[in-house]
């Protein structure tokens, strides 16, 4: 299977997951863990049961944006800390997320590429027309776009050269950090 069709496995494997009754973060990451290489069991997906709706109904980040960095983590994320001790130990770990590369401009491209598109990243406020009438049908085909989307850039990411990826700019981010 081509790059290409990798991601379009996994978009089209999230988007039918939503209508199995997955929620949205589990619909991503259950996609990903099925069809990539994670080393992974395919039950880790109930890690991420608790972000639907934005973390349980709360309505904070989409659920869809957190399976997709649950389902990026899974194939780049860190399994241990460097080797070493102290300060050395301290350093070396904070390169691996702040550095080029560094995992947290890998992490950054997913909510920041929702906020580029919607103006948003908050499962509230994306779905705030339908606040009052939560899971009508045309509540559900919006939040299976979002799913669909979400699961394609995740995929992006994991068939991309984590060193490659991680070395992008970062977008925007809580420490103003730049390029």
């Amino acid at each position: 299977m081509t790059r290409e069709e990798k991601i379009e496995a996994i978009r089209q494997r999230a988007r039918k997951n939503f209508s199995l009754g997955y929620n949205c973060a589990e619909c991503v990451t259950e996609a990903v863990l099925s069809l990539a290489e994670t080393g992974l069991p395919p039950e880790v997906k109930k890690v991420a049961t608790g972000f639907g709706g934005g973390i349980g109904l709360f309505g904070d980040t989409c659920g869809a944006i957190a399976g997709a960095v649950l389902a990026v983590g899974a194939v780049h994320g860190r399994s241990a800390l460097p080797e070493g001790e102290g300060k050395e130990l301290v350093k070396k770990a904070t390169e691996q997320l702040y550095g080029r590369p560094g995992l947290y401009r890998l992490f950054n491209v997913i909510p920041n590429h929702f906020y580029e598109k919607h103006g948003k990243t908050l499962c509230r406020d994306l779905t705030a027309q339908w606040q009052h009438s939560w899971l009508c049908r045309d509540h559900a085909l919006f939040c299976r776009e979002l799913i669909t989307e979400a699961a394609g850039l995740a995929a992006e990411l994991i068939y991309t050269d984590r060193d490659e990826a991680a070395s992008r700019p970062f977008g925007k981010n809580v420490e103003n950090l730049k390029g």
